[in-house]
């Protein structure tokens, strides 16, 4: 779909959504989404059936695949972006873009040019802004100047609290453009955390507050009075009262002015993204005897604050690397970890958006993600610097085939065409009492 009077978009790296989503409330048209693991593709394809979800790795693809599989064609492309996935960051050697390891961000940067876009967003984890790892975004930086575009040379590090989001998340976001164009500004906090801590910045002290996480939540139903949640994701269920603007704006009964997405076609009283998780009464016991804000001592999940904000949601390990479900927050009333739901509604994704109906997926799918309101954020001063006033599509967009929800990696990758092990399968290790711990200190620490 190609809408006259909105500027186009394109995501690398796009996961199920979250910077398109929040492009797409700035006024973007986001016509195509490459992403390598056909599980997150087939959860694009249901939340954003009306554009382009490409299954290939960006090491594979090129510029003129990306037109011709989407309906870009010949059009001028406003915005490439796109955050690659950590892969440690080598910086052994002489030049860190040169280590095998950082294949990613360097194809990020051959799609840039060879699109030919006007301007560009790097998204990554903090950890590049610090030490050492300074050395990589030098490089990538004299390497986008080398071909002729500008780039924001003071960048920054974006906290999803400051931008409405009751959750505490950092992203590093690099912002370039092509020569003869202007820079845009990076967004202006809107809000603050309830909790600030010592010394606070103080463009944030007169600043509202952010949603806290009880605001986000509290009129989820509760999914221990829905038996058919433990085997299926979604049911049709009784919402509680809302008790902010947020939750209303999640749920779908207020639309924000400077929303400038697709209306879509859903059901409000079908809660869904709710699989429930059995918990043995000994975890139960240690849940429910977690203060507020704290680790619980055996599992170290965070027990949510119900006036504060949410800690960082994670990923878990990819299957390559034993298929760990993350350490999931405690819900701050019952004794349990959070459902997918109650992550998507502090992660600002609105209701209607459907993740995988399996845990393990649908915690991946907003754990890799930008949560949509920063990325929307960000994406307004790039609507500002392009001098577009946004326009609200009037069309209500129907929703994608439901099987996209629960279909499997093997299932998902004969759709796309693909190689079956795009994704590479799990590697089971001889277990032994220690395994886990020796695998998780083998993964990258940037995050």
């Amino acid at each position: 779909m190609l809408h006259p009077l909105r500027p186009i978009a394109v995501d690398l790296f796009a996961g199920a959504g979250g910077m398109t989503l929040g492009f797409e409330q700035a006024g973007f048209d986001v016509l195509a989404a490459v992403e390598i693991d056909p599980i997150h593709c087939a959860i694009h394809k249901f939340n954003f059936p009306h554009w382009s979800a490409i299954c290939q790795s960006v090491t594979d693809i090129s510029g003129q695949e990306i037109r011709s599989k989407s309906n870009i064609k010949d059009a001028e492309i406003d915005v490439v972006f796109g955050g690659s996935p950590c892969q440690g960051f080598s910086l052994i050697g002489k030049r860190a873009l040169d280590d095998p390891r950082n294949t990613l961000v360097s194809h990020f940067m051959r799609l840039v040019t060879e699109l030919n876009p006007k301007y560009f967003v790097l998204e990554n984890v903090k950890g590049l802004t610090i030490g050492k790892h300074r050395q990589f975004l030098a490089e990538v930086i004299e390497e986008f100047e080398s071909h002729d575009f500008k780039v924001l040379r003071d960048y920054r590090v974006l906290n999803a609290s400051h931008y409405g989001v009751p959750q505490s998340r950092d992203r590093l976001f690099l912002i370039g453009c092509r020569q003869g164009l202007n820079l845009p500004s990076y967004p202006v906090p809107i809000t603050k955390p309830p909790q600030l801590g010592k010394n606070p910045s103080q463009e944030l002290i007169n600043l509202p507050t952010c949603p806290t996480v009880w605001e986000a939540i509290a009129d989820l139903p509760i999914v221990e009075n829905y038996p058919e949640l433990m085997l299926q994701d979604a049911w049709s269920a009784e919402f509680g009262e809302c008790i902010s603007d947020y939750a209303r704006t999640m749920k779908g009964l207020i639309n924000a002015s400077d929303d400038y997405s697709y209306s879509r076609q859903w059901h409000p009283q079908l809660l869904t993204s709710s699989l429930r998780t059995r918990h043995s009464p000994e975890s139960v016991e240690r849940f429910q005897n977690t203060d507020h804000g704290k680790a619980e001592s055996i599992s170290r999940f965070h027990k949510l604050n119900p006036k504060g904000i949410c800690n960082t949601l994670r990923a878990g390990t990819p299957s390559n690397r034993g298929a760990f479900t993350s350490p999931r927050p405690i819900h701050p009333f019952t004794p349990r970890c959070i459902t997918v739901r109650e992550a998507a509604r502090l992660h600002s994704y609105p209701d209607w958006f459907r993740f995988h109906s399996t845990k393990w997926h649908g915690f991946r799918q907003i754990g890799n993600s930008v949560p949509p309101l920063l990325a929307k954020a960000l994406a307004v001063e790039l609507i500002k610097v392009l001098n577009i006033q946004p326009t609200k599509p009037k069309k209500e967009l129907p929703p994608g085939q439901k099987e996209l929800l629960q279909i499997k990696m093997m299932a998902a990758a004969d759709m796309f065409g693909v190689d079956r092990h795009i994704i590479q399968p799990r590697i089971r290790h001889k277990a032994t009492p220690n395994s886990r711990k020796v695998l998780i200190t083998k993964l990258p620490s940037l995050q």
